[in-house]
């Protein structure tokens, strides 16, 4: 087995003494830090490896923290005016994942960057932490590579914002394949339940 497969076995045992110590200490160290910083190398580098990233000129890791817990629906006084079935405030649960969140709040930040992948490495009582891999489109060595400069076509542009990456497919119920799962293709299941539900008197059929 290479090294990456031993460093992948730690990470699977987080309960273990190793990791509960190095966690904590990490994420006493990222609370310390601002909410989006670069980081010089990946902290999980077989993490980062998997999913894209190589630690060459054009590649870019940005870690960011985003608060834990629901959405809370803005209601002055609670007063929700409607029916019933819509007259929840607090448990209400935002479609996309925090993981998707940090990566459109990084792509915010670093419009000139694309985003290629994200993976979680921390969490608290308060926040949860990711890394974000970023790729420069404008960079020579990106640009020349046959394996990443798909990135570069302008197609690619806020692909976080659109739910494009791996976590916003899943989102939108895209990863996975066989029975059933074509009750997902185009934006997503509501939009498939919408297109199949609306009756079409298209003038000429």
């Amino acid at each position: 087995m290479g090294a990456y497969k031993y460093v992948e076995a730690i990470h699977q045992k987080k309960q273990s003494d190793l990791l509960r110590f190095l966690l904590r200490v990490r994420c006493w160290e990222y609370r310390q830090l601002p909410v989006i910083h670069r980081c010089s190398r990946p902290s999980r580098p077989d993490k980062a490896r998997r999913l894209g990233y190589k630690a060459k000129q054009g590649y870019v890791i940005y870690r960011i923290r985003v608060r834990r817990g629901n959405r809370k629906k803005p209601a002055p006084k609670g007063a929700t005016y409607g029916k019933p079935v819509h007259q929840g405030v607090n448990h209400l649960k935002y479609q996309r994942s925090l993981r998707s969140t940090a990566e459109e709040r990084v792509g915010r930040k670093c419009g000139n960057l694309r985003i290629l992948n994200s993976y979680w490495v921390n969490a608290d009582g308060v926040y949860k932490y990711f890394e974000i891999i970023a790729v420069d489109p404008s960079h020579k060595a990106i640009r020349r590579d046959a394996r990443i400069n798909w990135i570069v076509d302008p197609v690619h542009k806020r692909r976080e914002a659109r739910g494009l990456t791996a976590t916003g497919k899943k989102s939108r119920g895209h990863l996975g394949k066989g029975h059933r799962f074509n009750h997902t293709k185009h934006g997503g299941k509501n939009s498939t339940i919408r297109k199949r539900d609306t009756l079409q008197l298209r003038r000429y059929r």
